[in-house]
């Protein structure tokens, strides 16, 4: 039996939401009907309201209401004998609410580069706060903790750092070319040390650990890492290469092609890539760097990345490589772009751009006839809107100076003025950055949204 869906909205979205869902029936194979509810604008439906006019026709064996009631859905699911559900805020979004157009499948979220995540000196932490700190990282995606040295004066109790972060089962790695520091910590349990070469490679036989190679002379790279693989092969030391990130304008181009050179000088060689030289030392947000450095990584098959996140722009480096890993792990399997996958890296911006025309915004202005105030933004500038009122400008400050001059604003107690000012200020924002702004709704920054609560409907329900 063909699935009948009911979908519910307003009366300024129907003509749309036909149009949509016209397309949507044909691609999915169901049936549907429209209900359209006595009210201009879908955001403004209570659960209550809703049930007082909602008139559902007898072939539907599905609902689907707009998103802004996901909060009280259970409230409707209740007086229901079909199924239920809250569909996007925005009817643009149904065709991927319904699985069309992202290109992302079921086997998403498979990775194959570890996350290496420095504490830089971490002998400054206290034991409290080099745990916290520890943890804050794991949690966020890193495979390795890797407790960065200081050159200028050894790390005496380095020993009891490891042990304190390995009983909490955390893998530990320690930046280090001093071998006493090495061989204190991987007695005490460190699996990883970065790094060697000629200088002390000959007393990582001792340490039972791991190390990274990095070359002698980067010059001669692919010789001096060769010596270096001859050496610890020969005495059984395991081992993956870094030869070497440079900054922009430090040689950083030149120290790309080094990666792809070692990987054809050593095709089955494990390899790493230290970012940090170029997330910490660009003046640009470490969310892109990271993306385009970990999609290199997965081209060349090297297997692991040490960050940092010490400089205010990239202090969210090593979620971001998690996020990215997935990203580009699953573009390269598929031979795809990465794009259309997973949009929890696009945070300034927004993956889709919506906004309504002026006239559309005039046609509600007229067709208001309640004292809900309404905010939104043409792309250019914002608008207020209610029963006979409609500001237009782009100061929130001046916005809300002319509405209190206005007789009709008579209900805007204080309460409602900060509640307004804050949601302006929010469209501003995202007018400002090309976003898109929702009424009550957080502004989406992708990984680090934080949702708000629905100001308007608090404000309604401890009303007496």
């Amino acid at each position: 039996m063909i699935e009948h869906i009911h979908f519910v909205t307003g009366k300024l979205a129907e003509p749309a939401l036909r149009s949509v869902v016209a397309k949507l029936s044909e691609d999915c194979k169901f049936a549907y009907s429209i209900g359209r509810l006595p009210i201009s604008v879908a955001a403004l439906m209570t659960s209550k309201w809703v049930l007082r006019h909602l008139d559902v026709p007898p072939e539907a064996n599905r609902v689907i209401f707009p998103g802004y009631l996901a909060g009280s859905i259970e409230e409707i699911q209740d007086r229901m004998d079909i199924p239920v559900e809250c569909g996007p805020k925005d009817l643009r979004d149904l065709p991927e609410y319904f699985g069309r157009p992202s290109l992302r499948g079921e086997d998403y979220g498979e990775h194959s580069i570890e996350i290496l995540a420095e504490i830089n000196y971490a002998k400054r932490f206290s034991t409290a706060d080099l745990v916290s700190e520890a943890k804050r990282l794991r949690d966020a995606g890193a495979d390795w903790i890797d407790l960065g040295c200081d050159p200028s004066s050894q790390w005496i109790d380095i020993g009891d750092a490891v042990r304190r972060l390995c009983d909490l089962g955390i893998q530990v790695s320690v930046d280090t070319f001093d071998a006493n520091e090495a061989r204190w910590a991987t007695q005490a349990g460190a699996k990883l040390v970065l790094s060697v070469n000629a200088s002390n490679r000959s007393q990582s036989i001792d340490w039972g650990a791991e190390v990274v190679v990095v070359p002698d002379d980067l010059e001669h790279f692919a010789d001096s890492l060769s010596e270096s693989i001859d050496y610890l092969e020969k005495n059984g030391v395991r081992y993956r290469l870094d030869p070497i990130l440079e900054p922009i304008g430090c040689g950083f181009a030149a120290s790309l092609n080094r990666y792809r050179e070692t990987r054809r000088h050593f095709p089955n060689a494990p390899m790493m890539m230290g970012i940090g030289n170029v997330t910490e030392l660009t003046d640009v947000d470490s969310a892109g760097i990271n993306t385009i450095l970990l999609g290199f990584c997965q081209e060349l098959e090297i297997q692991s990345v040490l960050t940092t996140q010490v400089i205010p722009w990239a202090q969210t480096s090593v979620r971001e490589c998690n996020l990215a890993r997935k990203l580009v792990h699953y573009a390269v399997q598929k031979r795809i772009p990465p794009k259309r996958i997973d949009d929890q890296l696009v945070m300034l911006r927004d993956p889709k751009r919506r906004t309504l025309p002026p006239e559309q915004i005039a046609n509600l202005a007229e067709s208001v006839k309640d004292n809900n105030y309404r905010i939104l933004n043409d792309g250019v500038r914002l608008h207020l809107i209610s029963k006979g009122i409609h500001i237009i400008g782009n100061d929130p400050f001046a916005m809300i100076g002319e509405l209190l001059t206005k007789p009709e604003s008579e209900n805007v107690d204080p309460g409602h003025a900060f509640y307004l000012g804050f949601e302006l200020s929010k469209a501003l924002i995202a007018m400002q950055l090309g976003k898109n702004y929702e009424q009550d709704q957080s502004l989406r920054w992708g990984h680090l949204t934080q949702e708000e609560s629905h100001h308007r409907l608090e404000k309604r329900k401890r009303k007496p």
